[in-house]
């Protein structure tokens, strides 16, 4: 696959600091668990300590390419993490998970049917669904009052020709709602499809309120303060931050854009070299729990892939922006996976976008 991981290490990690070792394979009291921030209720943490006496600890990343990197870098030093549908098939090719032990995940048969056995890991050999949700746009209406539901807020300088806004730091994201904006598919790949959306995105930088790319959680502190209009975002996070902030996110809003945008899914998985894959398997098969999957997305706002959960969800988590309409879902695409020559040619292009 000639260069590509060396071309994913230069984009994410010049500089990368190592996370610190594990102290000792004999610590089979403790689990190491890698996701994203605000995604784990601390009392479910704090249910599986009581329930196996041990140790949980939590390490976070901002986004996907610092997740596979890491993993990549330092096996075994982790016992779960939470990849996108889209990083599943590459984690697997590169030898980065280990199959699940189904005899210690019997609620492996809660997840609701369109979960079970999914496309990118047929019969879920290595991931069990944790939680789903959409990728839009957020932007404040106060600065925007007449904005469209649309792209253009990010793409068209006659919607917004001053306002500060940000762009995603996720490639295939980025990649994705250019095509769309276009009226191409947001699944695009290929490298003339990648041009045009490449170009479009060199075009939206020269612009004097073009104020960077960004991850989720840094564009929403950005957004709440006050400091940019508009930026993409994951209808779970902003619903959270609205839900435990409601003063300072009172004049925003989230929308999915009529041209389409990504579906996406976050599944559990343990790397090849975890140092307490027994553990991990159990920690996966209590998530499945019906109630603590309500727990969950009751705690972090966004959708269950949990069909023994739903009972037990709060109604807000049932309807918009948590809960897309139908109409809206017939927008929605995952993103693709891609692999080998693809990825490495998808990240020369973004390396030439960011450079």
């Amino acid at each position: 696959m000639k260069n590509y991981h060396q071309l994913l290490a230069i984009l994410v990690f010049a500089g990368l600091v190592m996370f610190s070792a594990v102290t000792g394979a004999d610590e089979t009291k403790k689990l190491y668990l890698y996701s994203w921030t605000q995604y784990m209720d601390p009392d479910i943490i704090q249910q599986f300590e009581d329930k196996y006496d041990v140790e949980v600890e939590q390490i976070y990343y901002e986004s996907l390419q610092e997740m596979y990197a890491h993993v990549r870098a330092t096996p075994g030093h982790y016992d779960v993490v939470i990849p996108s549908s889209y990083y599943v098939p590459r984690m697997i090719e590169d030898g980065l998970l280990q199959p699940l032990n189904k005899e210690l995940i019997p609620n492996l048969d809660n997840l609701m049917q369109r979960f079970a056995s999914p496309d990118f890991d047929p019969g879920n050999k290595y991931t069990a669904a944790y939680q789903w949700g959409t990728t839009g746009l957020a932007y404040n209406t106060e600065m925007l009052p007449d904005a469209p539901r649309s792209w253009a807020i990010l793409f068209d300088s006659d919607v917004n020709a001053d306002l500060p806004f940000v762009l995603s730091s996720d490639l295939q994201v980025m990649l994705g709602v250019s095509c769309a904006y276009q009226d191409m598919p947001y699944t695009c790949v290929g490298a003339k499809n990648w041009k045009r959306a490449a170009d479009l995105i060199l075009q939206v930088k020269k612009q004097s309120n073009f104020d960077g790319f960004m991850d989720n959680t840094p564009m929403l502190d950005e957004l709440e303060n006050g400091d940019v209009a508009a930026g993409v975002s994951y209808n779970g996070d902003y619903v959270f931050r609205k839900a435990h902030n409601p003063e300072a996110y009172e004049n925003t809003r989230f929308i999915l854009p009529e041209e389409g945008s990504e579906l996406w899914l976050d599944s559990m998985a343990i790397p090849a070299q975890a140092p307490h894959p027994e553990l991990a398997n159990k920690f996966i098969n209590f998530i499945l729990d019906a109630k603590i999957g309500a727990q969950l997305s009751n705690y972090n706002f966004y959708a269950t892939p949990n069909e023994a959960a739903v009972e037990y969800l709060e109604p807000e988590l049932q309807q918009p922006p948590v809960m897309p309409t139908e109409e809206q879902m017939q927008r929605l695409h995952y993103t693709p996976a891609i692999e080998g020559p693809q990825l490495e040619r998808a990240l020369q292009i973004w390396i030439a976008i960011i450079s």
